[in-house]
């Protein structure tokens, strides 16, 4: 039985992370109550705080923990108490956020199975960066092979941005589907995402990284996914494609920056199976709704097949009561091939 009050991380003033004590949220139809165990921080974390100031809200999108409580409405056998599940909530904007206790999210979308062998902070990390991983491949791209389905005459992709969380799982699920993996980094990480299965690493920083990108695949290169999609990535990319274009599944919206390039903005809150105005309006249609559970079954099954690896963790020392100083961190432009996490155990006044 869960407890009345919690521990958690909220919008402070100024969109700051504040360590308070919160009620624990109640579990609705079609929900779930989960203990949170482990806790990942991402980009929109510290963004949605400052941009939407919503005093108390609690903070957080990444999870991994254990199901308490199965609210009414929810399938039989989709979920189950004592369950090891992970995936992400929509933190920042209201009562239930990952850097909790507990929180209570969806029991059918953007939450999945935590794949064996993997631990709850391992496990934090995949929501977000998984999820948005796969829509960025197969959503932003058309006619890419799968992990489940892998092509046996590999051509190339790129993964402008590899180092970045949704890099490193990109570059997996690529290498898996058998593709000619090339992405760019800065040069301290090229071996760790050789090491993450590219086959190629380029410096974003040389002024002619794209002719080299486009020399090295003969002029072949038609997909990319763009995890950074600010300033000149776009530009960077397209320069990279042959004569013919290509495709690009962007993390953030941008023009076209060519006419025989196709950009497709993919959104991982997409997958919540709510509406929503922020940070783009969006209607959750009955046809998106299906599309966004079978999105979290397929990345469900690529975890299953035992070979992909969770990028590198920071985990701070004082669980939540360092969310803070993970902000801190991350808007200094410190994080590099690495992912903060939270273990809720190690908050001061938490027990495990």
């Amino acid at each position: 039985m869960a407890p009345l009050r919690q521990k958690a991380a909220v919008v402070g003033e100024n969109g700051t992370a504040v360590l308070t004590e919160v009620n624990v949220p109640k579990v609705g139809p079609g929900q779930v109550l989960v203990k949170v165990v482990a806790a990942a921080q991402n980009p929109s974390d510290w963004k949605m705080a400052k941009e939407l100031k919503a005093i108390g809200a609690v903070l957080g999108l990444d999870y991994a923990g254990v199901v308490e409580e199965v609210g009414a409405d929810v399938p039989a056998g989709l979920r189950y108490i004592g369950e090891r599940v992970c995936g992400f909530v929509k933190g920042a904007e209201g009562p239930s956020g990952a850097f909790s206790e507990y929180l209570v999210g969806s029991a059918k979308y953007a939450v999945i199975p935590i794949p064996a062998g993997w631990s709850f902070e391992d496990a934090a990390q995949i929501g977000v960066a998984g999820l948005t991983a796969v829509l960025a491949l197969w959503e932003g791209n058309t006619g890419l092979p799968t992990p489940l389905a892998p092509t046996t005459t590999p051509f190339p992709i790129l993964v402008y941005g590899g180092s970045s969380a949704v890099g490193i799982y990109a570059i997996q699920f690529a290498k898996l589907a058998g593709l000619r993996v090339l992405a760019t980094a800065s040069s301290r990480n090229f071996d760790v995402l050789k090491d993450y299965g590219a086959d190629e690493v380029f410096d974003y920083k040389d002024p002619e990284v794209s002719q080299k990108i486009r020399a090295a695949t003969g002029g072949k290169l038609r997909h990319a996914v763009d995890t950074i999609s600010e300033g000149s990535s776009g530009a960077i990319i397209a320069a990279a494609f042959g004569e013919d274009g290509g495709h690009i599944g962007q993390i953030l919206p941008y023009s076209s920056p060519e006419e025989n390039v196709t950009v497709k903005f993919v959104l991982g809150y997409r997958l919540l199976g709510e509406d929503f105005e922020l940070p783009w309006p969006f209607k959750a249609t009955p046809e998106y709704r299906e599309h966004s559970e079978k999105i979290g079954k397929f990345l469900a099954q690529i975890l299953a097949l035992g070979k992909v690896k969770p990028m590198p963790k920071l985990i701070l020392p004082k669980g939540l009561a360092s969310v803070q100083e993970g902000f801190d961190y991350m808007t200094s432009g410190k994080v590099s091939a690495q992912k903060i996490t939270y273990k809720i155990a190690d908050t001061p006044g938490v027990s495990a």
